[in-house]
């Protein structure tokens, strides 16, 4: 489990990680700096990977819930699932993912509900969300939107539209620019590839 004092090394590996990948800078190490501090956030089953007392990897968990009308199913997601550009690739990030489903298993957590990279994730288990008649909030499957149940069957009946925590969609672009400052600094660079 994460403490304290791992707070900055894991958020400066999670810059790393995702600086540049999906678009000019990233704002996911503001994102794990915001989620330790809201209501959804599941620290029981987040776990950072530490190897030479060096942090190269983290998993962040939080409650999300799907929504079917007047019906609500509590369901948990995590993001970011991250590893050191040196240690991708080495089998960090499958090991953090198959510990802590294990841990939400064991707390009785019935499945997860994941945006994530298409080409990784099926090879642990995971189906595009219309395999579970789950959408986005918008209706939409594509497939990026992905679930996988902690049990047999443990998500049936489960259906309707996800949700993941509000704390996703509040990170201002002045806010990381200035959370930015917290670290040495990267050059921003556009590549082939980059979502915007």
């Amino acid at each position: 489990m994460e403490t304290e004092d791992d707070w900055y090394n894991v958020e400066l590996m999670t810059q790393h990680a995702f600086w540049n990948k999906h678009h000019l800078g990233c704002d996911e190490h503001y994102l794990v700096h915001k989620l330790r501090k809201h209501k959804d956030y599941l620290p029981e089953l987040s776990r950072i990977a530490v190897k030479d007392g060096k942090v190269i990897g983290c998993i962040m968990y939080s409650k999300a819930k799907i929504v079917d009308g007047v019906d609500t199913h509590e369901i948990i997601t995590f993001g970011p699932l991250c590893v050191e550009p040196k240690w991708q690739g080495s089998g960090v990030g499958e090991l953090l993912l198959r510990e802590t489903m294990k841990l939400a298993t064991n707390k009785g957590y019935k499945g997860i509900v994941i945006f994530g990279e298409p080409d990784y994730y099926p090879r642990i288990g995971f189906k595009t969300c219309d395999n579970f008649n789950i959408t986005t909030a918008d209706g939409k499957n594509f497939d990026a939107f992905m679930g996988i149940e902690l049990a047999e069957e443990s998500m049936k009946g489960i259906k309707g539209k996800f949700y993941e925590s509000e704390v996703f969609e509040n990170l201002p672009k002045v806010e990381v620019e200035e959370y930015n400052k917290k670290f040495p600094k990267l050059q921003k660079l556009r590549f082939p590839g980059q979502w915007d």
